[in-house]
């Protein structure tokens, strides 16, 4: 098996057969006793919808041709480009840099070289992630590298002059009952998916999220990225919560032996 495919097998068997047990608190309950999904979404204190919980990618999606093998990812993860009508708006460089990443095998990909992969990627990347929310801020902490993002929903402006980070700058604002994020200030280099689509510095990505429910939340992601593409384009995802779990350590690093045979000849 390719490694970068590895990678993707391992990720999904931390969540579906390791994760460790807890009882989650505050669950609504159908009248039978079991967990009612499709009950109003929480709220805060200052009466927004409450997003905390653990969650997943939505695996309730088609399977490609020859069905579902035992590690199968969310389309995006695969092509970013699945859902998006007439597919990516490519500038003519960033079309020929997929494809040769493509080729490649991936050996360039940040996730085969265990690095951070972007806020893009991480919405669709087949691990748990566990979204704390107050008023003021909404943090999620992700079992990819025990890595974190911080979106600001306390009026702070994005900064003017950012030093270019791999999740960027995220700031946020509610437009009813959904969170609109703006993010700026990626660095270069960052992949979309695992075909290699890129996003460059001078990406700004909106996300929509909101939470119809209990059990789902819902983000619909818009890229505007000059350099890579002729004009913004959009996507939506779902995630489900996940109840009586908990995050696990996923540090790609521990015990790597592969990064030495990822040669491309």
């Amino acid at each position: 098996m390719n490694r970068s495919w590895a990678i993707v097998g391992f990720a999904l068997a931390v969540p579906l057969f390791a994760q460790w047990s807890q009882p989650t608190t505050g669950v609504p309950r159908t009248p039978d006793g079991k967990p009612n999904l499709l009950a109003p979404a929480p709220r805060l204190t200052d009466g927004k919808p409450d997003f905390s919980g653990t969650w997943d990618v939505d695996h309730n999606q088609p399977c490609p041709p020859g069905g579902c093998p035992d590690f199968y990812s969310p389309q995006e993860f695969s092509n970013i480009a699945w859902g998006v009508k007439g597919g990516l708006p490519y500038q003519p460089w960033a079309r020929d840099l997929s494809k040769k990443r493509t080729t490649e095998l991936r050996k360039d990909d940040p996730l085969s070289h265990c690095l951070p992969i972007g806020i893009v990627e991480m919405h669709t990347i087949p691990l748990f992630r566990k979204v704390i929310h107050v008023p003021g801020l909404l943090a999620i902490m992700h079992e990819y590298n025990t890595s974190f993002r911080q979106i600001f929903t306390d009026g702070r402006p994005l900064p003017e002059d950012p030093m270019p980070t791999w999740s960027g700058y995220s700031t946020a604002k509610w437009e009813g009952d959904t969170l609109v994020v703006h993010t700026e200030g990626f660095r270069d280099g960052i992949w979309l998916d695992v075909l290699g689509n890129p996003v460059t510095d001078a990406a700004k990505i909106t996300e929509r999220i909101s939470r119809p429910n209990f059990g789902r939340l819902e983000i619909d992601l818009t890229i505007d990225d000059p350099k890579a593409y002729t004009k913004p384009w959009s996507l939506h995802l779902n995630q489900n919560i996940q109840l009586d779990t908990d995050l696990l350590d996923y540090v790609c690093l521990e015990n790597e032996k592969d990064l030495d045979h990822l040669v491309v000849k």
